[in-house]
């Protein structure tokens, strides 16, 4: 969605980022950054504990990327023609700033996710339940082993819910190009679960 901007016969057609006001209210005022914090620290936590599997190193990560993105606020800006939000904006930090943290902890063990802390409670019966943990630890251990920007496109569109259009801007990547990245990262789960399922089942 875009909004227009500047003189009749200078018109620029701007992406509409409903963050905006508060964004231009934080370069006035640092304090007032506080309220884009509140809005994302959630989102970027989680998107942080996906990509490190790690609840402290998610947190640590998480300080550094409001940190950088505040000291960075004076050169966000919305371009004409453009789809990037500050939420975008500020997951590609996020990003940026995971791939730094694996690289420097790639000789080093990691932790497996703990996916049955993320399961929703249901009142399925217990061969149900384990039936459907068994397939969820199975997924995420795909998304897991996919390329990054297969992984993060999965991690931003089904956990944190973004449109393609900031998934794209978030990953520096066209929307085909995310679109594709979604559509073959659902395709190697799907194989993978379908190689593990009974054949009366699938």
């Amino acid at each position: 969605m875009f909004r227009r901007e500047g003189p009749l016969h200078e018109e620029r057609l701007v992406a509409f980022d409903p963050d905006r006001a508060a964004v231009e209210a934080a370069r006035r005022d640092p304090r007032q950054f506080e309220a884009l914090y509140r809005k994302y620290v959630a989102q970027v936590y989680s998107f942080a504990l996906y990509e490190l599997r790690d609840r402290h190193a998610a947190e640590d990560l998480t300080a550094q990327v409001f940190v950088s993105a505040l000291a960075a606020l004076p050169r966000f800006g919305w371009r004409a023609g453009e789809t990037g939000t500050f939420r975008a904006w500020l997951f590609s930090i996020a990003r940026n700033a995971a791939s730094n943290e694996r690289r420097s902890r790639r000789r080093h063990p990691e932790a497996p996710l703990d996916v049955a802390a993320f399961l929703p409670g249901n009142d399925a019966d217990p061969e149900t339940l384990a039936a459907e943990r068994d397939d969820l630890e199975r997924a995420w251990s795909v998304v897991r082993r996919l390329p990054d920007d297969r992984r993060r496109a999965v991690i931003l569109r089904f956990v944190e819910e973004m449109p393609t259009s900031e998934i794209a801007a978030a990953l520096g990547r066209s929307e085909g190009a995310v679109r594709v990245l979604l559509h073959r990262a659902l395709r190697a789960v799907a194989d993978e679960l379908r190689r593990h399922r009974p054949v009366a089942d699938a």
